[in-house]
């Protein structure tokens, strides 16, 4: 299957497929043209890449990964280590934003609400309500 094929099938662009395998993710081979040229399985891959990016996975940890998600390793003790410490890093990361929306809520309640303690310019017209 030749690149475009690929790409368009999974939906990426060609410049995705280039970088995965520049990541060492995806596997072609060269024709006598020197087109790239994909085996069967490689949109299957190409979805399974691009769902271990869109849950947070660093490349290098997609590369880890994705052999187990495609059947072509085994899980090890190791393995399964590394992606619950990703889950936690990520769980400290909600925690932060989580905390630094509370932040901007109480700036944004200081700001538009005169009756508040800490109100101390009036709010311009037009200022939309964020109730």
């Amino acid at each position: 299957m030749r690149i475009g094929e690929v790409a368009e099938q999974a939906g990426v662009s060609v410049r995705a497929l280039r970088y995965y395998e520049e990541q060492r993710l995806l596997d072609s081979t060269r024709t006598s043209g020197r087109q790239r040229q994909y085996p069967d399985g490689a949109v299957e891959r190409v979805r399974m890449i691009q769902k271990l990016y869109a849950a947070g996975l660093t490349s290098r940890l997609v590369r880890e990964v994705l052999p187990r998600c495609m059947n072509e390793g085994p899980v090890t003790y190791d393995f399964v280590e590394s992606i619950i410490a990703e889950r936690a890093r990520i769980d400290c990361q909600i925690n932060d934003l989580t905390q630094v929306r509370a932040r901007l809520d109480e700036i944004i309640t200081v700001a538009t609400d005169p009756s508040h303690p800490d109100h101390c310019h009036p709010v311009p017209s037009g200022v939309p309500d964020t109730a």
